[in-house]
């Protein structure tokens, strides 16, 4: 917090608050995209499901690491360009760019919608520690969390948070790479982790379907491409190669991380085979499986790792709310100092209401896949397709949103989230999305008469 009220001094205007510049290089991009990734989902959330679920809990981070891959180097550097030339400093501003207002609008309010599900979820990891660990209670510990990211995002934006991601990383990394290994020590090694025969034939598939197992690549894969709060931090990068480099970089981190919160997950099953609430495996290695020293150490990593991915999103919220509904709808002759006065004022009301989300809703792998699924279902075909699709329009964009909303919801509700063995609600939504824009391209089959060149520039930019 000390830091960011420091950094913030350096804030001048909103290109600074909402891109940093486009001044971060491959080193920052890579601290700041990793550090986001590494969230409640990918340290709580994840040791349970490896605790619970095992093997096939490694698709949670592995999932996200392969999505990165793809935002790496091929949809990173071809949206970073379009942003630079265009000045766009949002998703919101890149779908009016490419299609119109109501797009805009639309998916603003989805994105707004649904990334406090997220924000709530990494609170509610925040919470479950502090309380297990530090016996605080559950909603002081989500108040704490949402004080410290709301204190230093609010003072300056991207430019703070791409920063103070830098020590965050360092903390969480140092801090797992000192526990596994003598959490390891401490079960008695990987023979004692082989030996554990859970009476569960798929609890060491890879390959086992899920939930968790493979189909995480359609719930989660997609949302790490095309998630706003990653790709305006790329639209913050000084050039392709920072894009390709820093990010390439964060998804080999990941793809090494993945595998951690399983083996602890298993662990902790070894030692501690009467867990009924996974959400308290991984305080129970902390308090239980470490000395105190270390545990307090553990504890420091998962607490930077729940804020700095809470800081991702609420960087999605105070955009969304600031640049995309305040400055392009409410007051569009909105000076640049008003609109920074805006988005530091919406952060404070983002944060709040997250922690209030945190503390009614108590689930963390439930929380952040909604999230997940929505964004996938919302945004994947209109922004691929505004890449590289010329044809594509605004009745595309709207066709593909809505549809992929609408068979996402049914869906959920209709099974309770469940879906029909492969076919969840992520891949039904995503399928609708992308067979909707299909359709619509078949019915206006002959183009306008009137040349886009927003679209020849945006399909070139991208191919080049």
């Amino acid at each position: 917090m000390s830091l960011g009220l420091r950094l913030g001094r350096y804030v001048r205007g909103t290109s600074d608050f909402f891109v940093a510049g486009r001044a971060l290089g491959p080193g920052l991009i890579f601290s700041t995209m990793l550090a986001a990734n590494i969230g409640g989902g990918s340290t709580v959330g994840a040791t349970g499901l490896g605790y619970g679920s095992g093997v096939a809990a490694w698709w949670w981070v592995g999932s996200a690491a392969i999505g990165n891959l793809v935002l790496a180097f091929w949809i990173g550097p071809a949206i970073r360009r379009v942003a630079a030339a265009h000045d766009l400093r949002t998703v919101g501003d890149y779908l009016e760019f490419r299609y119109d207002r109501s797009v805009r609008a639309i998916v603003s309010v989805l994105l707004w919608t649904g990334s406090l599900a997220i924000l709530a979820g990494q609170l509610i990891a925040l919470g479950i520690i502090l309380n297990a660990v530090a016996g605080l209670p559950f909603a002081t510990g989500c108040a704490i969390g949402g004080l410290v990211i709301t204190v230093y995002y609010t003072a300056g934006g991207l430019l703070t948070a791409a920063w103070i991601n830098v020590i965050q990383l360092t903390v969480k990394l140092g801090g797992f790479a000192i526990a596994l290994p003598l959490v390891l020590h401490r079960v008695g090694g990987w023979d004692a982790i082989a030996a554990l025969q859970p009476g569960d034939d798929t609890y060491w598939s890879l390959t086992r379907a899920g939930p968790p197992g493979v189909m995480y690549l359609v719930t989660l894969g997609p949302a790490f491409i095309i998630s706003p709060g990653l790709l305006q931090k790329i639209f913050g990068a000084r050039d392709d190669r920072a894009v390709r480099v820093g990010v390439g970089l964060n998804a080999l981190g990941l793809f090494l991380y993945a595998g951690v919160p399983v083996v602890l997950g298993m662990a902790a099953r070894v030692m501690f085979p009467g867990i009924t609430d996974q959400q308290l495996v991984l305080p129970a290695i902390l308090i239980n499986a470490l000395p105190p020293i270390i545990g307090s150490i553990g504890l420091a990593a998962v607490f930077s790792a729940e804020v700095s991915a809470a800081d991702a999103v609420l960087f999605m919220l105070t955009t969304s709310l600031s640049q995309d509904l305040y400055k392009r709808f409410i007051n569009p002759a909105a000076s640049d100092a008003r609109v920074l006065r805006v988005a530091r004022l919406t952060t404070v009301v983002s944060g709040t209401l997250g922690v209030g989300l945190a503390i009614v809703s108590r689930s963390i792998v439930d929380t952040l896949t909604i999230f997940y699924t929505l964004l996938t279902v919302s945004l994947f075909v209109p922004i691929l397709a505004g890449l590289y699709v010329a044809r594509a329009r605004t009745p595309h964009a709207l066709a593909a949103i809505a549809s992929g909303v609408t068979a996402m919801l049914i869906v959920q509700v209709a099974t309770g989230g469940q879906g029909w063995g492969a076919l969840t609600p992520a891949l039904i939504g995503l399928t609708a999305a992308a067979a909707a824009a299909f359709v619509v391209v078949l019915i206006a089959r002959s183009p306008e008469q009137h040349a886009d060149t927003k679209n020849a520039q945006t399909v070139e930019g991208a191919k080049k």
